[in-house]
C-alpha cells in the first residue's frame, strides 16, 4: 500500500474486504489507513491515537504533511487532519448505527470537535467521522467548525468520485469563512456589526469582503458612500459570462495625504430589487443558491466574506443564509421580540436551508447583546426571557431546558456550571453617532475597534 498512487486504488475491492461486521480496529487497518495514504499523506505524516491535550483524550489518527527534516510521526505537533474511526459493529457482533440523526453521529460529531478544538490541535484544519459506511468532512477555521461535505453514504458506484471531491477540498482549502450577520427581527444593529466587524478585522490585516445583499434598505452600501460598478451584482445573478469579482468596489479613507484601503465590498444596486418579483426571480438559475455559486471563487481570495442580510424570511435573506459557513445573530437585550426570533432563525429557518444544501452547514453560532444597556433590571428580565424560550418544562423542584438550543443561548453553560454570560457590544454614543459618518466607528477609535475585535475573538478567530 505504501507504493500505491491515488490513482492505483481500486476502491471497490478496498470496500469489498470490508466485513459487514467490521470492528473500529478492522475499519481503521483496511479502510481510514488507505484514506489517509490516498489523501497524499506517507507513513511518517500520519500518527495513531494522537493525544490531543485536552485531558487524557486521543483522537484515532493525526496527519500533517511534512516540511523539509521534519517528521510528524515523531514531533507529533499542529496535526492538519485529524480522524475519528466508529466501526461497524462492536466485538460482539452488535451492529452500529451511525447513521445521520442517530444518537451515535451526534455524539461522534461531538466527539471530532472537540478534538478540533483541543489545546494541541489548534491548527488543524479538518477533521473526518466514519465508519467505512459512512464518511463527513469538517472544516474548522479559527474557532468555528462547520460541515464542509454531507454525510455521505460510501457506495462502492460513487465513491471515487466522492473521494476526489474530498481530497480537493483538504489539498486546496477555500481561504475565507463566511459569515452571514442575520436575525429575522429588524433594528439589532445587523448593518453596524458588518460595517464595524470588517474594519475591525482589517485592523489585523486580513483580507474582508463585505456584501450588501439588501436592496431594500442598501443601508451598507449608502452609509460608505458607495457606488456599484458598471459591472452590477444583480447582473451576475441572472449572466453567467460575467464575473462578479468585476462588480467589487474597494472602501477607501484618506488618512493625512493618502487613501488607505480598509475592505472590498459588493455593493447592493437598485436593480436588484427586481428580484422581489417572483417571474423576474424565476429567471435566477438555482434560485437562492446562486449567491452561494457567485461567492464560492472569492473564498480563495479573502479571509473572510461577511454578508448584511435584510430582515424578512425572503429571497434576499435565504441567500444570504445559504451563502454562508456560519450566522452570527445579534440581539438587543431590551427587545425581547429579538430573542425570541433568534430561536426561530435557530430552530427553523437554518435548519430549512440546512435541508437545501445537504450537508448541514451553515451553523449558528452563539447569540450576543449588541448596543447591550448595561441595567440590571434589563439584564434580568431579558435572562427572564432566555430562560422562558429555553424551558421545556418546570416544576417546584427542577426546570428542564431544551439542550439543542442551550448552546446557542448559553454557550458556557453546561450541567456542572450554571453560566449564563453572553457576550455583549455595549450602547456607545460613538458608534451610535458613526451611523451619519461613511467610517465605521471601529476605523476610527481604538475603543469600539476593540469591541468588535472581541466580538471577533469570543465566536470565530483564535489570537
Amino acid at each position: 500500500m505504501n507504493t500505491q498512487t491515488r490513482n492505483e486504488i481500486d476502491w471497490n475491492k478496498i470496500l469489498d474486504e470490508i466485513p459487514q461486521n467490521a470492528t473500529e480496529t478492522v475499519v481503521s487497518e483496511r479502510f481510514v489507513k488507505v484514506l489517509i495514504q490516498a489523501l497524499g499523506f506517507n507513513s511518517h505524516e500520519y500518527y495513531r491515537e494522537f493525544p490531543t491535550g485536552s485531558s487524557s483524550s486521543k483522537v484515532d489518527f493525526a496527519a500533517r504533511k511534512n516540511p523539509p527534516k521534519k517528521d510528524f510521526s515523531e514531533e507529533l505537533t499542529d496535526p492538519y487532519l485529524l480522524i475519528e474511526v466508529k466501526g461497524r459493529a462492536i466485538e460482539s457482533g452488535a451492529k452500529i448505527n451511525l447513521a445521520e440523526g442517530t444518537t451515535k453521529y451526534k455524539e461522534t460529531r461531538e466527539q471530532i470537535q472537540n478534538y478540533l478544538l483541543a489545546p494541541r490541535c489548534k491548527k488543524a484544519q479538518w477533521g473526518i467521522i466514519t465508519n467505512a459506511d459512512y464518511i463527513q468532512v469538517f472544516r474548522k477555521h479559527g474557532k468555528v467548525i462547520f460541515p464542509a461535505t454531507p454525510y455521505i453514504l460510501i457506495k462502492k458506484s460513487t465513491f471515487s468520485v466522492e473521494f476526489e471531491k474530498i481530497k480537493e477540498l483538504i489539498q486546496k482549502p477555500a481561504k475565507a469563512l463566511t459569515i452571514c450577520v442575520y436575525n429575522n427581527k429588524g433594528g439589532v444593529g445587523k448593518t453596524t456589526t458588518t460595517t464595524n466587524l470588517a474594519a475591525a478585522l482589517w485592523q489585523k490585516h486580513t483580507k474582508v469582503l463585505v456584501v450588501d445583499f439588501n436592496p431594500q434598505q442598501r443601508d451598507l452600501t449608502d452609509c460608505l458612500r458607495l457606488k456599484s460598478s458598471d459591472i452590477k451584482l444583480s447582473a451576475c445573478l441572472i449572466k453567467r459570462s460575467l464575473e462578479v469579482k468585476d462588480a467589487i468596489r474597494t472602501f477607501k479613507v484618506k488618512s493625512k495625504d493618502k487613501e488607505v484601503e480598509l475592505f472590498d465590498v459588493l455593493p447592493a444596486d437598485g436593480q436588484l430589487l427586481d428580484f422581489s418579483n417572483h417571474d423576474i426571480q424565476s429567471k435566477i438559475q438555482k434560485g437562492f443558491e446562486r449567491l452561494r455559486d457567485l461567492l464560492e471563487p472569492l473564498k480563495k481570495i479573502y479571509d473572510y466574506i461577511l454578508i448584511d442580510s435584510p430582515t424578512n424570511w425572503t429571497f434576499f435573506s435565504k441567500s444570504c443564509v445559504c451563502a454562508a459557513d456560519v450566522v452570527l445573530i445579534p440581539v438587543n437585550n431590551t427587545d425581547f421580540a429579538s430573542i425570541k426570533n433568534a430561536k426561530l432563525v435557530i430552530k427553523e429557518l437554518i435548519p430549512e436551508i440546512q435541508q437545501v444544501k445537504k450537508n448541514g452547514s451553515p451553523v449558528a453560532l452563539p447569540i450576543f447583546f449588541n448596543e447591550f444597556i448595561k441595567s440590571d433590571t434589563a439584564m434580568q428580565r431579558a435572562r427572564l426571557e432566555i430562560d422562558r424560550i429555553l424551558t421545556l418544562s418546570r416544576t417546584a423542584e427542577k426546570v428542564v431546558y431544551d439542550r439543542e438550543l442551550i448552546p446557542y443561548f448559553y454557550p458556557r453553560y453546561t450541567p456542572g456550571n450554571s453560566n449564563k454570560t453572553i457576550f455583549s457590544i455595549p450602547s456607545h454614543a460613538i458608534i451610535s453617532g458613526a451611523a451619519f459618518s461613511p467610517i465605521p466607528a471601529a476605523a476610527k477609535h481604538k475603543t469600539i475597534r476593540d469591541y468588535y475585535f472581541e466580538l471577533a475573538k469570543e465566536y470565530f478567530l483564535y489570537e
